[in-house]
Formats: C-alpha cells, structure tokens, sequence
C-alpha cells in the first residue's frame, strides 16, 4: 500500500513538473517552450535575414545581404512584465546579437525595438551585460552591479565577479545558455549559469517594466546567430 502512495505522489510531481499549456506548448517547471523549431509562429520578422535550420532560429547578414538598420525576430505571442527567459546560442567571432525584452516597436522602422538588451557577440567583449537599444545605451557592464537613476549615469553599487574571468565562462564559438530573470525593476543577466551583470533601473521616467521580446541581428559586414530551446516562464 505504501508503495502505491510513494508511486502515486511521484506521478503527481512529475506531472506538476512537466505538463502542456492549453495550446500545446511544452511546460515544464512553470518554463514553456515559445519557438517549437520549426515554424516562426508567434515570431514576426525579416526573413531575409531570418530563418529556420537544425531546430534553430538562424539570424545571417552576408555579402549578398546587407542590413541597413538592426532587425530583429519579435515574439508575438505575450508581451510578458516579470518573467524569466532561458535559451541556447551560438555566435560567429564577428557577431553582435543579444535578447531583447521589456522593449517597444518603433513605428518607423519595420521590425525595430527599442528597450533592454541582454547583449552577446562573438568576441565577447560584451555578452553579459545590459545595454538598452536606442535608448540609455550602456546601463550595467559585466561584472557590475548598477542602479539606474533619472538624469544620471549609472551608479556601480557592486560587483558580481571581475570581468575577464566572467568572460573565461563563455564558450566561444560554440553553444551557450542565457537566462534573464527581470522582476520589478531588479534585472539579472546569467551566461551558463553564472551571473554577469544585476540591474535596478530606478528611473521612473524611462525604465520599462512590461514589452516585447525579440532576438537580434545587428549591423555588420557579416554574421551568423542561432538561437534554440527558447523557454519563458513568468513570475506572479
């Protein structure tokens, strides 16, 4: 008997562990699959610049294929506040990407955003770090800890780590794991499960705390990023 409770509650946990949305998204520890590797739904971009391979979102400028303005694939389907963001990319050595979030679409550009960016790029002279797009520029580098204030530069209050050795974590050239945790207006960006930059954006006036994701393809002679196992879990 005790054996067929033990099995019981064990089924029960898995299940509340691991279970599908109502739109057949897989779910599991409150984490669902966004992008089902094979199809932009719920995605919106250029796709001259975007595409689909191996179960990964491919973002590519070439030489035949030049940008004239960073684009970006925009999340469709929720425009989430607090939340986490996990994902795998890889990077080439010339490129410059990164995840954006909380952000807003500029009418006057197609497939533009303006707001927080997780940023990655190849040489990783700034994966790890906040940067907001078209907006306050550089809001806490790697390793920093920053409160962000109207009018004024950030303010570094701490430390998460010495920088190159937080950069010694990244993988070059291969797959990484991101993961953004933004609740209220604290913001942590993690590289393989390490904390590179923390965030608390102070500035009534220009922070946001709710908008769209988006994945980036930044202005370059050349590039390649690939993103796959986009996962989103927002925290109530």
């Amino acid at each position: 008997m005790l054996n067929k409770i033990s099995f019981q509650l064990g089924f029960l946990m898995l299940l509340a562990c691991t279970t599908l949305s109502l739109n057949g998204q897989i779910k599991k520890d409150g984490f669902i699959r966004i992008f089902d590797g094979k199809s932009f739904h719920d995605w919106d971009c250029d796709t001259s610049f975007w595409r689909i391979e191996d179960n990964s979102f491919i973002g590519e400028v070439t030489k035949e294929k030049q940008l004239k303005t960073n684009t970006f694939l925009i999340y469709r389907g929720e425009t989430p506040d607090n939340f986490e963001f996990k994902a795998k990319y890889r990077i080439s050595p010339e490129g410059n990407s990164g995840v954006q979030y909380r952000s807003e679409e500029l009418s006057n550009i197609k497939y533009a955003l303006k707001g927080y960016q997780a940023d990655i790029d190849g040489e990783n002279r700034y994966t790890g770090q906040n940067y907001e797009e078209r907006g306050r520029g550089f809001l806490a580098m790697r390793g920093q800890q920053a409160t962000l204030k109207e009018g004024q530069k950030p303010v570094i209050t701490g430390s998460v780590g010495n920088s190159d050795s937080l950069k010694s974590i990244i993988k070059v050239g291969e797959w990484n794991d991101i993961h953004i945790i933004a609740n209220g207006n604290h913001i942590t960006h993690y590289i393989n499960g390490v904390l590179m930059s923390e965030t608390t954006d102070e500035d009534l006036k220009n922070r946001k705390l709710k908008g769209l994701i988006g994945l980036q393809v930044h202005v370059m002679p050349k590039m390649k990023v690939e993103y796959k196992k986009i996962m989103l879990k927002e925290i109530f």
